[in-house]
């Protein structure tokens, strides 16, 4: 019988993974303003700026739509657009 493990536990246990990515964030928005030009018309900054907020909502299923913003629509034809041959 498996122990469900507690909230704290999981902070424990993920902290230093989740500081150390949220530091690569960090220093890839610095290397994005120290470089010349502007990226803030870009769509994939939308992107990551609507996955930073979706982050902050303390709902369940974060993870599940912050991979629906980083997708395409679901395309019936996808094979045929690709060169795909059915199967």
């Amino acid at each position: 019988m498996t122990v469900p493990i507690t909230a704290d536990e999981v902070l424990n246990r993920e902290f230093l993974e989740v500081r150390a990515r949220l530091l690569e964030v960090a220093a890839a928005f610095d290397r994005m303003d120290r470089a010349s030009g502007n990226v803030a018309g870009d769509a994939r900054m939308d992107k990551i700026r609507q996955a930073l907020q979706l982050l902050q909502d303390s709902e369940l299923g974060r993870a599940e739509e912050l991979q629906l913003i980083f997708s395409r629509p679901y395309n019936d034809n996808w094979q045929a657009e690709l060169g795909i041959e059915a199967r």
